[in-house]
């Protein structure tokens, strides 16, 4: 971890709240012996918080979170007599690489101890599993709800590889999947032979050789499915589409059920939330008449996160999208896994990593990385309000505004905008400015004073702050 990654970390996980179970602070090692235990339940919090990693810091105040330093060194302080590094991961199951940083802040020691969230069963230490109740260290086995809700989170982050069905003849097996669009979509031709495109498939994880028969995987069924009903655990995760007069719930006009998988029925759900839009008028030097209102890019990316992050975990419900008169809303189940202020420029952090990986070799979602941003300039380019991004009750939302002039934008849809405005400017080496922000909203140069109050608007909100003095401004996390 380079000196700016560090310091970077840090800063992140000093703006956390004081109670944060897979992030300790401490100032000291007083109790060496108890580290392994920490590191347990600390690893098994991250899993919880749906988190990939936890973290002990040495040299920040718990509480205050400010930097104080710490005389702690993991290279020279030792354990019964052992390097600790050495001790603690001898006695961890499964086996883990504790990674350990050491940088100075302010001139001041600081020590991570960067630890990895478990995947196949709970963090163990000394074959005994710990977890965070608040800010203490407690055996997993005391505390029945965590374990429950411990393994519950380990067979999610196994998704994929799951079974889907029981193990069936190669004819069976294939007949429940599309398999010609899986050729189609690697650009390979559909090989002669049921053995070779059995044995392609099972290289891909669609298919699991269960001794000579052939499971379908949860990664097989969820996007090569010719109807998702025809598998029991995941006839409830087909894409929904409701579309509402008015703007609220009390009267859809249309419902449709997409129940293929989702690689085989992705571009029919983009083309049929497009054909559902109203065109744009000409408004502003942006649009042309006959463009719908929303940027196909924003929906196709939306869409694409929808399914990828969403948490399979949850049963019973899956991604729906639903609109209104004035609104588009996009919800999956399950909390984001990053703050939802951090979409934007934060490589995505997914539940589903087999899956999402399998999606962008097809190109139906951009590169790691790619995607929130080009929805938020697609956006600022067609001058619409900022959409936004809500983590609530066990699922995350993403809402998209009609067409706003600005009088008609509210005070947080200005600061928002003026937020994501600032964070695209920074993640391309460049500062927003008045000029920029006018740009933005579509402000005539002459009223440059509008924006001004905009922007202290924003500062006044904490979403931004100035950059050094100088008339340029920043996301309020920048350095």
């Amino acid at each position: 971890m380079t000196v700016e990654q560090f310091n970077h970390l840090i800063k992140e996980l000093q703006a956390l709240p004081k109670e944060s179970e897979w992030v300790e602070f401490k100032v000291n090692n007083k109790k060496p012996e108890t580290l392994g235990e920490n590191i347990s339940a600390i690893a098994n919090a991250a899993l919880l918080e749906g988190k990939s990693k936890g973290y002990i810091v040495y040299g920040i105040e718990d509480g205050t979170h400010n930097i104080i330093g710490t005389n702690f060194d993991p290279d020279v302080d030792k354990i019964k007599g052992q390097e600790i590094k050495n001790y603690i991961s001898t006695q961890l199951d499964p086996p883990i690489d504790i990674k350990i940083h050491k940088h100075l802040i302010e001139e001041k020691n600081l020590v991570v101890f960067e630890i990895d969230a478990p995947t196949n069963y709970p963090q163990k230490f000394k074959k005994e599993s710990f977890v965070r109740i608040g800010s203490y260290t407690k055996k997993l086995k005391d505390h029945p709800e965590k374990e429950k809700a411990l393994w519950s989170k380990i067979n999610a982050e196994v998704f994929e590889t799951g079974l889907a069905t029981q193990p069936l003849i190669g004819s069976e097996a294939l007949a429940h999947i599309d398999y010609p669009s899986v050729f189609r979509y690697l650009g390979l031709g559909v090989p002669t032979g049921q053995k070779v495109i059995l044995d392609k498939l099972v290289e891909e994880k669609l298919l699991s050789n269960e001794h000579g028969e052939f499971a379908i995987t949860n990664l097989g069924a969820i996007l090569f499915a010719h109807d998702l009903s025809d598998f029991e655990k995941l006839g409830r995760k087909k894409v929904r589409v409701i579309v509402y007069r008015g703007k609220g719930k009390l009267q859809a006009v249309r419902e449709v059920e997409f129940n293929e998988g989702y690689a085989k029925s992705f571009e029919d759900i983009v083309d049929f939330i497009n054909g559902q839009l109203p065109t744009n008028e000409e408004i502003g030097k942006a649009f042309r008449r006959e463009v719908r209102i929303y940027p196909e890019i924003a929906i196709r990316e939306l869409v694409a996160n929808a399914l990828i992050h969403q948490d399979f975990s949850i049963s019973g419900t899956g991604v729906m999208i639903e609109l209104f008169a004035n609104r588009l809303e996009i919800t999956n189940p399950g909390h984001p896994m990053i703050d939802t202020n951090r979409f934007i420029d934060h490589s995505p952090e997914s539940r589903n990593e087999a899956l999402a990986r399998f999606m962008r070799r097809i190109n139906i979602c951009e590169e790691r990385g790619s995607g929130i941003d080009k929805v938020v300039s697609s956006v600022e380019a067609y001058q619409l309000p900022a959409p936004e991004f809500i983590d609530g009750d066990k699922y995350t939302r993403v809402k998209m505004l009609n067409p706003k002039t600005l009088r008609q934008m509210t005070s947080q849809d200005r600061v928002r905008a003026t937020y994501q405005h600032a964070v695209l400017k920074y993640i391309t080496g460049e500062y927003m400015s008045n000029k920029s922000l006018r740009e933005r909203f579509g402000i005539e140069d002459s009223n440059y004073p509008q924006a001004s109050r905009i922007i202290k608007l924003a500062i006044d909100n904490g979403a931004i702050k100035e950059h050094e003095n100088t008339k340029t401004y920043v996301p309020y996390w920048a350095d």
